[in-house]
């Protein structure tokens, strides 16, 4: 049989802040490209990322200790004229030399890690920048941090400002104190916990907040539900690893995979704008675009729903209702 010459669909794009940064809806996280002894693999993912109009890059200093950076920034090097959306982050300063770092929210180091950051990915300009991780900072991140960028935000440095964290509470805090534009949420909306969407999605939705998801296959699980599978970075509980392969039989059933259902499963939320996706090599990257472009039938969501297996308050999939 010949090939198929159709392009692939595009990816839907929105948009972020009163600034209007363009995000594609399916952004490549950039985490597992940190592999300095293979830029090679990385250039070849970006190169079809973009050619499948994927064109929202997250990445962070943090990831690789600077690594994830330099590697995105020499990809996209080989892509003179691509129209893309680099987001990065602050919080953290790293030394790629000892492959050191410690947590830095004061203006100081805010300027010096976009600095770093703007040499390593070879750019004047950052479109989104999120503060990241300020768990155990919140007071520095509210009196400094995120000022700091803001002010960056109003120059014009920086096209908009976020935070990214694991956890919904501080983030809602921060929504509701300062002209945010946008947040990254890790594991907080997913087919296993939809912790998000009870107050933090609501608070996004009034104030023009978007809110990107990472994290929706909560470290492994609802990619691979084994007996080696990880939940939140850690082995996985019995509970959840049952669940999980209760609904990974499911879906099967209905010809897809697991995976596929969870990104999809965070997409459908009205308050999504994005949901990122880190791979290791273009057959990955293949493989979720083309599950990003299948849709996943009613009948599916109903038996999950039907068999009490999706998570208490998030939306299901077609519907504005949430899960009681």
């Amino acid at each position: 049989m010949a090939e198929s010459t159709s392009p692939a669909p595009a990816v839907q794009t929105a948009t972020v802040g009163a600034a209007r940064v363009p995000i594609s809806r399916f952004g490549l996280g950039t985490a597992k490209l940190s592999n300095r002894d293979d830029q090679a693999e990385a250039t070849r993912v970006v190169a079809a990322a973009l050619k499948r109009g994927v064109t929202y890059f997250d990445t962070a200093p943090y990831y690789g200790i600077g690594q994830a950076e330099l590697a995105l920034g020499a990809a996209l090097q080989e892509q003179p004229g691509a129209q893309v959306t680099v987001s990065t982050k602050v919080g953290r300063i790293v030394d790629p030399a000892t492959g050191a770092w410690h947590y830095d929210y004061s203006r100081d180091g805010v300027l010096r890690s976009l600095d770093s950051s703007f040499a390593r990915l070879q750019r004047d300009h950052v479109d989104i920048v999120y503060v990241h991780d300020p768990d155990d900072f919140a007071a520095e991140a509210s009196a400094t941090a995120i000022p700091t960028l803001l002010a960056l935000r109003d120059e014009g440095v920086i096209g908009a400002v976020g935070v990214g964290m694991n956890q919904w509470q501080l983030p809602l805090e921060f929504v509701r104190n300062f002209d945010l534009d946008v947040i990254l949420i890790a594991g907080r909306y997913s087919l296993l916990d939809a912790s998000a969407a009870e107050e933090l999605f609501p608070a996004c939705i009034e104030r023009g907040v978007g809110v990107v998801l990472g994290g929706v296959f909560n470290s492994g699980i609802l990619a691979d539900p084994s007996d080696q599978a990880t939940f939140a970075y850690r082995p996985a509980a019995a509970d959840l690893l049952e669940k999980a392969r209760r609904m990974q039989a499911i879906v099967v059933r209905h010809g897809f995979a697991l995976a596929d259902v969870a990104q999809a499963y965070s997409a459908a939320h009205p308050a999504s704008t994005a949901v990122l996706i880190g791979v290791t090599d273009v057959a990955q990257l293949e493989t979720n675009v083309a599950a990003w472009h299948r849709p996943v039938p009613a009948a599916l969501w109903a038996e999950l729903a039907d068999a009490g297996l999706l998570p208490r308050g998030g939306t299901l999939p077609g519907t504005e209702a949430a899960r009681p």
